[in-house]
């Protein structure tokens, strides 16, 4: 038997992005439109504080995406 199973796990993504921190390939797919974006900071008043921008995108190939990038550890991360 097994123990409970985390949802919405992330998980690293390649990205290249933009001057702007925008999206422009995700997983080496060109991104053709960015429906939304916003910013997420939590646990300020904590030890580990968390801080994200995330992205909803749309690659040219029609995959909706939302990824993240982390703006205090740095890398891109995906959510499924």
């Amino acid at each position: 038997m097994t123990g409970p199973r985390r949802l919405g796990v992330a998980r690293r993504v390649a990205v290249g992005a933009g001057a702007d921190g925008r999206p422009l390939v995700v997983d080496g797919l060109q991104v053709d439109a960015v429906r939304e974006s916003w910013l997420v900071e939590d646990r300020w008043w904590t030890e580990r504080p968390l801080r994200r921008r995330y992205w909803e995108v749309v690659t040219v190939c029609g995959r909706d995406e939302v990824v993240f990038h982390d703006l205090i550890g740095g890398g891109w991360w995906r959510h499924r």
